[in-house]
């Protein structure tokens, strides 16, 4: 017993020290929802929730963790939104009050998350300001994500797009991202045969390698040549609006 609770201690541990929003929370606030929370393993191409169901917990991914908010139409086809990882939260982080999810959350590359009930997370933004700040701040972040996301899809090529996705990925799974062709199809909202052509380009610069159902990064600055602005813009404002110390560049909300 002694040691199961070493180990889940050490796991929160883990969580709130890789995950880059739990890393600003001083003592106190980490105080308010550590009880209440749990380790959870995510597995790749797990469904987190689903559009119109109700948000119990909120997920907050650490290590390589990539979460894809997928809006799917009545056509059958679907586009990644936004995509989080150990920066960010998943699932009613940012509202006010139970509401039901807008978008599907898939999971793109398997790890570990902090579940929080959403009843706690409530309790804890009441009672702490700091709490409620950051994820106001989280919230303008993420906005900001789904809107240069609309920009990047109706204004720049497909090579500048996976591009930008990989380098994304990379971020928050690493080097060797797990990910078939057809699910670099389905982030973008394009047909398999547009992304085989774009991923032999990319493959044939050097840049990438695909390497049985993994995309490899071979050459990060080559891939960020390669890009669009919409990369670094998405990063300029998380330093802006949060940061390292969850107040960003300014004060307030």
């Amino acid at each position: 017993m002694a040691q199961t609770i070493s180990d889940e201690l050490s796991r929160a541990d883990e969580a709130f020290a890789g995950n880059r929003l739990l890393s600003t929370f001083p003592r106190e606030a980490r105080a308010l929802i550590e009880p209440f929370a749990t380790v959870v393993e995510l597995q790749p191409g797990a469904t987190v929730f689903s559009h119109g169901e109700d948000i119990a917990a909120s997920l907050f991914p650490f290590g390589p963790t990539l979460v894809s908010l997928v809006v799917e139409l009545t056509s059958g086809r679907s586009v990644e939104a936004a995509s989080i990882g150990r920066e960010g939260a998943i699932g009613g982080i940012i509202s006010c009050g139970q509401a039901p999810a807008f978008s599907t959350a898939v999971v793109q590359a398997g790890g570990s998350a902090l579940r929080v009930p959403m009843a706690a997370l409530d309790d804890a933004k009441a009672r702490s300001p700091f709490i409620a700040n950051i994820f106001c701040r989280y919230a303008d972040y993420l906005l900001a994500q789904v809107m240069q996301s609309v920009a990047c899809n109706a204004l720049h090529s497909m090579a500048e797009r996976a591009a930008r996705w990989l380098l994304t990925a990379q971020d928050r799974a690493g080097s060797r991202i797990e990910l078939t062709q057809e699910g670099l199809a389905a982030v973008l909202g394009v047909q398999r045969t547009s992304v085989n052509a774009v991923v032999g380009l990319l493959q044939q610069e050097g840049l990438i390698a695909v390497r049985r159902g993994a995309v490899e990064i071979l050459d990060r600055a080559g891939l960020k040549r390669r890009s669009c602005e919409c990369y670094d813009a998405v990063e300029r404002h998380f330093a802006r609006v949060i940061g390292a110390s969850g107040s960003g560049a300014s004060t307030g909300c």
